[in-house]
């Protein structure tokens, strides 16, 4: 066992994901807190069912952000991190029309949460009475999505520090921004935070980055380039799928468990969910920063797969005894991050930590779809899986009330799971 142990250690210290983590190890705490605390107000102050309301306006929040940034961030990373340093008019070229695809689809995305705002708080909160919140999300979305794009620009340019500072930056201030508005106004507050405090966030990143020669307002006199918005489109692509598919099937599933059970329950699921984000960020944040540019620029098949051995071989022990720990301790994190109303939230942790588990691992391999652009085949099985998610869902939520929506998650990230290395498997085993 002690072997077992020295020897992961032995090779942590040779990886360079690891120095990543360690990089952004500070970053993450301070974004676990701030979601921490942040929680833990808004739990406080509108309870379970509050929760599962303000989850459906987060499901629907994400969803039009992805169309306001294009679905195009991973791409700017890719191609970013593959000319910098080699072609720097390729970068000049490609951040600038990264940024004019923002601009039109932010606008667009602006112009139809203020056109359809009453619809929208109709049919999604049941209540027109916060119709001036999709206004609000509208006159807004236009920094969410610059401040996206100029992140995933630092993040292609690989400057961890910068990224890390900005990181943190955001962090602080968007715990500020949503306690603030929670404490004034509630449950109001909280839905408002939950479509503005991405847009504040592009002050901190500006600020920033002013003093940075990579990135600068001259990038918006780039001609618009067909040929690279087309390769943009093909990422696009693949991250609108994701955004459309994900969050409906989790709009859908709460939607149900609201209307068959109650909103209590469904706000239950919603915090295990918003928990799981929690804990998992210290994984996400590392791979998306490091992870996603370092497969894009490698184009030997050899270094890949030893890079997607060394990933497995240093997460996989690292994820068990973080989940392992968070189940034995799932009493004491409830009474920590929520409160008294969310004790029941026990019975869902079992098989919500076993879905987590399959998800990363299945994720370190999605992300070789992502970085080498097989369109098709991301978007196949992103729709099958949420396809499969929502029928899985429906069917045991009947069978086994709000539990059944964590079994179905766990089921279907197993298979999942299977189905990537399927995929993969001439890539790995040959």
């Amino acid at each position: 066992m002690i072997n077992s142990i020295r020897s992961i250690v032995k090779a942590a210290r040779n990886v360079e994901i690891i120095k990543v983590f360690s990089s952004t190890a500070l970053s993450t705490f301070v974004r676990m807190l701030t979601g921490f605390v942040s929680v833990k107000v808004i739990a406080i102050m509108v309870g379970p069912s509050g929760l599962a309301t303000l989850g459906q306006l987060n499901n629907f929040a994400t969803i039009m952000l992805m169309l306001a940034s294009g679905g195009i961030n991973n791409g700017v990373t890719k191609f970013i991190s593959e000319f910098n340093n080699v072609d720097e008019e390729k970068v000049r070229k490609y951040t600038g029309v990264a940024i004019q695809i923002v601009l039109v689809c932010s606008l667009m995305a602006g112009i139809f949460l203020i056109a359809f705002n009453s619809v929208l708080s109709r049919e999604l909160l049941h209540d027109e009475a916060y119709a001036f919140i999709f206004v609000v999300f509208g006159c807004t979305i236009l920094f969410y999505g610059l401040n996206t794009t100029l992140l995933s620009v630092v993040n292609g340019f690989k400057d961890f520090k910068k990224f890390v500072t900005i990181s943190i930056s955001d962090s602080i201030l968007g715990l500020g921004f949503s306690i603030t508005l929670v404490v004034i106004w509630g449950i109001k507050g909280a839905l408002i935070s939950a479509v503005t405090y991405q847009s504040v966030m592009l002050l901190v990143t500006v600020f920033l980055i002013r003093n940075d020669n990579r990135v600068n307002f001259k990038m918006l006199r780039v001609r618009f380039d067909r040929s690279i918005a087309k390769k943009y489109l093909r990422y696009s692509l693949m991250t609108l799928v994701t955004a459309a598919t994900i969050p409906v099937s989790q709009m859908i599933l709460r939607e149900h468990a609201i209307t068959q059970i109650s909103g209590a329950q469904a706000g239950l699921w919603e915090g295990m969910n918003r928990l799981s984000n929690m804990y998992l960020m210290i994984i996400t944040t590392s791979f998306s920063v490091y992870y996603l540019p370092r497969l894009s620029e490698i184009s030997d098949v050899t270094i890949l797969r030893r890079e997607i051995i060394n990933a497995y071989k240093i997460l996989v022990p690292l994820l068990s005894f973080g989940l392992v720990a968070t189940f034995i301790l799932r009493t004491f994190i409830i009474d920590l991050v929520f409160s008294q109303e969310f004790n029941p939230m026990k019975d869902l942790f079992l098989y919500q930590l076993i879905g987590d588990f399959f998800k990363i691992i299945s994720w370190i391999l999605a992300c070789l779809m992502l970085a080498k652009t097989m369109t098709k085949t991301y978007v196949v099985t992103e729709m099958i899986f949420s396809l499969l998610f929502v029928v899985l869902g429906l069917g045991l939520l009947r069978m086994g009330g709000i539990v059944g929506l964590t079994q179905a998650y766990m089921i279907n990230y197993i298979i999942y799971f299977f189905t990537m290395l399927f995929i993969f498997r001439k890539f790995l085993f040959t």
